[in-house]
C-alpha cells in the first residue's frame, strides 16, 4: 500500500528547502518527510493556500503550529506540493486539553477572514453543518442517525454569538508529546461562533474518546455552551446519516454524546 504513495520529486524537496530525494513517507498518512519538512500533495488548491495563510496567522503560546514553509521564490505550492514544518507528536483522546487548544485557536484567529471557498463547499460535512443550523433541510437516514437529530432538533434556540473561522476537526487533528503543548497541523474550516470549535471537540470526545458528561459541565462556562453543544452533536448526526461509510461503532458513540448532551439542555 505505502509503495503506491507518490513520492515528492527532489526540485520540489529543494525548493523548500529540503534535501532532494530525503523524503520518507509518514505512518498512516500520504504525506512525506524531508528533515524538518513535511511534504503533502494539494487535492484543493484554494483550500490549501487558505490553509496556508491561515496556520502562518497563527501566533498562540499555546499552541505549537505546523508553520507552512514558502519556496525560495516564495510560493506556498510547488509542482502540486505543499510544505509545512515538522510537528512531533502523536493524535490521543485528551478531552479538556483538546478543548481548551479549540478555545485558544478561536481567540487567535478572531481576525481571519471568512474563505470565499466555504459557500461553494458541497462534502457531506459541509451539507451537515448547514443542515445542523437550520439553513437547509435535506432527509436524514433514521437507522444511521436520522431519527436521534429528529429528537434533539426541536431543542434548538437562536444562539446570539459572532461568527467567525472556526475549526471543524480538531481533536482529531491535534498531535500531543509529552508534556508539551498541543501540536496544530491542519485547519478545517467553517464559519460559525469560534466556541462552536469547542463544542465539536467536546462531542468527539465524548462519542469516540471516552469522554463523560462532566467534560461538558466543566466548560459550561463557554457562552451559549448548551446551545452550541447541540448544534455540534446535530452536525455529527447529520454527517453520519448522509455518509454512505458510516458504521455502526461510529453511531453507537453519537448515540453516547447524544444521550449526554441532552442532559445538558
Amino acid at each position: 500500500m505505502r509503495s503506491t504513495l507518490e513520492r515528492p520529486p527532489g526540485h520540489v524537496c529543494s525548493a523548500f528547502g529540503g534535501l532532494a530525494d530525503s523524503g520518507e513517507p509518514m505512518p498512516d498518512s500520504a504525506a512525506w518527510r524531508c528533515g524538518d519538512l513535511v511534504l503533502k500533495q494539494v487535492t484543493d488548491k484554494a483550500r490549501t493556500l487558505w490553509t496556508a495563510r491561515a496556520l502562518d496567522y497563527v501566533d498562540e503560546p499555546g499552541l505549537r503550529v505546523a508553520k507552512p514553509v514558502r519556496s525560495t521564490d516564495g510560493r506556498w505550492i510547488v509542482g502540486g506540493w505543499t510544505a509545512s514544518r515538522f510537528v512531533a507528536g502523536t493524535a490521543e483522546h485528551r478531552g479538556d486539553a483538546a478543548v481548551l487548544a479549540a478555545v485558544k485557536l478561536h481567540r487567535a484567529t478572531v481576525g481571519l477572514p471568512r474563505p470565499d471557498f466555504i459557500a461553494g463547499r458541497k462534502d457531506v460535512d459541509a451539507v451537515a453543518d448547514r443542515i445542523a443550523w437550520e439553513e437547509l433541510e435535506v432527509p436524514l437516514d433514521e437507522t444511521k442517525g436520522g431519527r436521534w437529530f429528529e429528537v434533539l432538533a426541536g431543542a434548538r434556540r437562536p444562539i446570539k454569538l459572532p461568527s467567525q473561522v472556526a475549526h471543524g476537526e480538531l481533536l482529531a487533528g491535534l498531535l500531543f508529546d509529552g508534556d508539551a503543548t498541543p501540536g496544530l497541523v491542519d485547519f478545517v474550516p467553517y464559519y460559525r461562533p469560534g466556541e462552536y470549535g469547542a463544542a465539536i471537540v467536546a462531542v468527539d470526545a465524548l462519542a469516540w474518546g471516552g469522554a463523560t458528561r462532566e467534560l461538558l459541565e466543566r466548560w459550561a462556562h463557554l457562552p451559549e455552551w448548551p446551545q452550541l453543544l447541540l448544534r455540534a452533536v446535530l452536525f455529527r448526526l447529520a454527517s453520519n446519516a448522509l455518509n454512505p461509510r458510516s458504521t455502526r461503532a461510529a453511531l453507537d458513540g453519537l448515540r453516547v454524546a447524544a444521550r449526554e448532551v441532552s442532559g445538558v439542555l
